[in-house]
């Protein structure tokens, strides 16, 4: 089996290159070679033989055609501009989001002869707008209030069409808030519900830019990665016509990540946390979801965490080597 991951330099696609790397298997069949594609040179995972890496523009039929050259079975649509930057820029969030994905579903419609590949595509729940219930169920209407959701929903209608007419064999996964994720803040509105566990972990000050009562639907980066491991293998027989599936996660309010994070690390990590008000991003996360019945996705064998604190165990697990340092020892 081949596979393609669009996407591979990110956070979620280097994870997701490193466990297929490591298993060297997918839905029990051996995995020959891994691709990894994206507009900055990719990591290879360490030890990994069957790995190469390209550099290239998704939006160019031309590239996204050679891509293809090699017929990949599997190919893992992870790239995307984040919330907060497609906001922003209007333009660039449209090409690479809408416009990417439209040049891979035209060049696997256009290879010649059979080809049908797996194309499992990271949606988000930001396809959904308010009004909300309280718990969202899994036939509340896509309705999104940011051009980033607008963009998802425009590619998920995109997926279950080009299935409909057996150009794909498509998934659509929305991720919950993907947190705790590692490494720098990126330009997503929803970074700092990272932040707020993840720099008072590395004993750094973390800004809290929104009120402690905002509640959110979160899993976790190796939830992410299981996600999208079983999109690739389950039956797209038990979907029918409707593609995507909200994944299951956490519901859960910035209190409640705080005192998680009281729980696993204590008070001087709590104090690191410093509150900001900002009234873009509140404008933005307050056009957000809260809390959803995922049991389409469940009843297909997709799995979350149940409560914030395996979030952030799972952090100091994948990240911190398992120990959490004493404050005075942490790097400021």
């Amino acid at each position: 089996m081949r596979v393609l991951i669009i996407g591979g330099a990110g956070m979620v696609g280097g994870k997701l290159a490193r466990r297929l790397a490591g298993e060297r298997v997918l839905g029990g069949r051996e995995i020959e070679s891994i691709s990894l594609v994206d507009v900055v040179e990719p990591a290879v995972p360490p030890g990994a033989a069957n790995v190469d890496t390209v550099v290239c523009d998704i939006a160019d039929p031309v590239a996204m055609g050679e891509l293809l050259a090699a017929r990949p079975e599997v190919i893992f649509d992870l790239a995307a501009v984040v919330s907060g930057e497609a906001e922003l820029e209007f333009d660039t969030g449209y090409r690479v989001n809408l416009d990417g994905t439209r040049q891979l579903l035209e060049a696997v419609r256009l290879a010649p002869g059979e080809y049908r590949p797996r194309v499992v595509f990271s949606s988000s729940i930001a396809v959904f707008g308010p009004p909300f219930p309280d718990v969202i169920a899994d036939d509340q209407a896509t309705t999104p209030a940011t051009s980033y959701g607008t963009q998802k929903a425009i590619v998920e209608l995109l997926i279950a069409d080009y299935s409909r007419r057996g150009f794909i064999d498509g998934i659509g996964v929305r991720l919950p808030t993907i947190c705790v994720r590692p490494g720098a803040p990126n330009r997503a509105a929803s970074g700092f519900f990272s932040g707020i566990i993840r720099e008072p972990l590395n004993g750094q000050e973390a800004i809290l830019p929104v009120a402690r009562d905002v509640r959110h639907w979160f899993a976790s980066p190796r939830a992410a990665v299981q996600f999208l491991v079983h999109a690739a293998t389950i039956d797209t027989e038990a979907l029918g016509p409707r593609r995507s599936l909200t994944m299951p996660g956490v519901s859960a309010t910035v209190e409640d990540e705080i005192e998680a994070l009281r729980r696993v690390a204590g008070d001087a990590a709590v104090a690191l946390i410093h509150e900001e008000p900002d009234p873009m991003i509140a404008r933005l996360v307050g056009g957000w979801p809260r809390a959803f019945d995922a049991r389409r996705a469940t009843a297909l064998g997709f799995v979350a965490e149940t409560d914030f604190d395996e979030i952030v165990r799972i952090y100091v697990e994948d990240e911190l080597g398992g120990l959490v340092p004493p404050l005075a020892e942490r790097r400021t």
